[in-house]
């Protein structure tokens, strides 16, 4: 067959073919321009799943009546004009794909107004047609019509239209938290299904959220903020107790732009790390602005992703700002100032002389000896000397009794706390261990014969790229071939482990996000290994001195509410509840 030139209108759905992949695609386009153009609010309208009708009309600045013909032409945008302005993009919409795209597989209509006149003008199956004036008020509006009629092929992968419109509002709903400062309208088969008010000030921007994500998500968050020179992190995380089966409300917005990326999805599951529970997963809307010079919006057809020119230091940022929030999950939240252990007690219950507790006996002999000379838990002295005012009510309150040999019960002002003294000592000894062994230099040690591993010549290389990485985690590589690499030290914490896949899986992590945890993540699940075996066990007696300073270790930790394995240490009852439990003023 010859070589030849395709004509504009196939060009054009070839193009659509990356473009427009269903009815949400369409308005994910659409709403992008409109935000572009500056609207203030946005309504959408939905009909038959998107297949029948779609309408997105804005308060924007409009389109000249000079430039309607144009809007609607293949690589033509308001949004770039030079090289420079493509690896700066801080718009959405900058390809000048969309418009055309639809047009060559929809019936639709542009109509705009910058002022006065109005001006309509119409698309079908690749013909445009003159402006013609029209009824509008400032801003623009956009119809799509029969999506697919002419590619039937494309119109029989479709869904039901509940499914077509799941995906349409998920989309909106993305976008309507990307911009909190823009109100949307919603209706669905001329029924409306959801409206937003534009958020003007923090709270209305949490009430967004709300609105969005749900109460249970917005009454359990953490609100973030964090500046480097170069990056700042906004949003909300949600408490390690709010979590998911699914990873089905994580949303990331890059300089106002809705993306997928699994550098940033990894950070964010690092920071998590040791207060999620086993196979679920974290809830967070977060905001990452940066240098757009620093970043290609220009990775994907669809920009749904965008690429880092540096994910090592973009990772390092965001983990380091959500682990740092969610560390201060600890009984009393951010507003408490953790009160030493030696300063807090009761003067009712506590005994001149008695010790708060540590280590059960010879447990700190076995922890010792396998951190190599780590520091570990030490045991601080309450005296009586020492005690605040009477009135002191610290956020776990003063201990009361002990429950079935698991449970701490504790009184404080605005109620009932009950404590799983096993969960919360883990946590606490867990800690201590981390600090002890995250604040020395790692210890390596040389294996008695180098292990040889066989990699792909990508994988040698980057062994090789990244041999300073390794001897900062403490293993100790030399690149011996094309294709073979040769391990001759590991961390101490790790010498019985397996050598080989520790370093394929740091590769792996390497190729994925261009960062790896898995050396420090290996040996704090040692770590929290010999916590767990460490703590206090189920049926052990605890003498109320003893149950106090647990209280007061746990207001000083950080991550208290959650053991090493996600699970809550502590839950409250208020008086108000207890209340309502007996009936009480009624």
């Amino acid at each position: 067959m010859p070589i030849r030139q395709l004509p504009g209108h196939l060009i054009n759905q070839i193009a659509a073919g990356e473009v427009v992949e269903r009815p949400a695609s369409v308005v994910k386009e659409l709403v992008e321009n409109s935000l572009d153009a500056g609207a203030r609010a946005i309504s959408i309208d939905i009909v038959a799943g998107g297949q029948k009708l779609i309408r997105i009309r804005d308060d924007g600045g409009g389109i000249p009546q000079s430039e309607m013909s144009l809007a609607l032409s293949r690589h033509a945008t308001s949004k770039i004009s030079s090289l420079g302005d493509l690896e700066s993009v801080v718009s959405l919409g900058f390809r000048g794909e969309a418009l055309p795209s639809i047009a060559s597989v929809a019936r639709l209509t542009l109509t705009t107004s910058q002022g006065e006149k109005a001006w309509q003008v119409e698309a079908d199956n690749g013909q445009v047609s003159e402006p013609a004036p029209a009824a509008h008020p400032p801003g623009t509006t956009v119809e799509v019509h029969d999506l697919f009629y002419n590619t039937p092929a494309r119109r029989k992968f479709l869904r039901t239209e509940r499914t077509e419109f799941g995906h349409i509002d998920k989309w909106i709903r993305r976008l309507a938290l990307a911009r909190p400062d823009v109100a949307f309208t919603i209706s669905n088969n001329r029924r409306t299904v959801l409206s937003l008010k534009a958020a003007v000030d923090a709270d209305a921007r949490l009430q967004r959220v709300r609105q969005i994500c749900g109460d249970a998500f917005a009454s359990q968050t953490l609100s973030i903020q964090r500046e480097s020179d170069s990056m700042a992190l906004s949003g909300w995380v949600g408490l390690p107790t709010f979590n998911r089966s699914q990873a089905d409300m994580q949303f990331w917005f890059v300089n106002g732009r809705s993306i997928s990326d699994k550098t940033l999805n990894h950070a964010v599951r690092h920071a998590y790390r040791d207060v999620l529970f086993h196979g679920r997963f974290p809830a967070y809307v977060l905001y990452l602005s940066i240098d757009p010079q620093l970043v290609d919006a220009n990775a994907h057809p669809a920009k749904h992703e965008v690429r880092f020119r540096d994910g090592r230091s973009v990772h390092g940022f965001v983990s380091q700002a959500v682990g740092h929030l969610l560390s201060d999950t600890r009984p009393g939240g951010h507003d408490v100032t953790p009160v030493p252990a030696s300063i807090i007690s009761s003067r009712i219950y506590n005994q001149p002389g008695q010790s708060a507790m540590s280590l059960p006996a010879g447990a700190a002999g076995g922890v010792r000896e396998a951190l190599s000379g780590y520091q570990t838990l030490t045991s601080v002295p309450m005296t009586e000397a020492s005690l605040p005012e009477s009135d002191t009510s610290p956020p776990m309150g003063f201990a009361i009794a002990q429950l079935s040999g698991i449970y701490i019960l504790a009184e404080n002002s605005e109620g009932l706390v009950v404590v799983d003294m096993h969960a919360a000592h883990e946590r606490i000894v867990y800690e201590k261990l981390k600090n002890s062994f995250d604040d020395k230099e790692v210890i390596r040690q040389p294996l008695l014969v180098p292990t040889s591993v066989s990699v792909s010549e990508s994988e040698a290389s980057l062994a090789e790229e990244s041999s300073e990485l390794f001897q900062k985690l403490g293993v100790s590589i030399d690149r011996q071939g094309p294709t073979s690499i040769v391990i001759r030290e590991v961390p101490a914490l790790l010498k019985q482990g397996d050598a080989e896949a520790l370093v394929r899986d740091v590769l792996s992590d390497l190729q994925e996000s261009g960062t790896s945890n898995r050396v420090e993540d290996t040996c704090h699940d040692i770590l929290a290994t010999m916590a767990c075996h460490h703590s206090i066990r189920a049926n052990r007696a605890m003498t109320v001195p003893e149950m106090n300073a647990l209280l007061r270790e746990m207001e000083a930790t950080e991550r208290a509410d959650q053991c090493n394995h996600g699970r809550p240490t502590w839950t409250a009852i208020s008086l108000a509840d207890l209340d309502r439990l007996f009936l009480r003023g009624q």
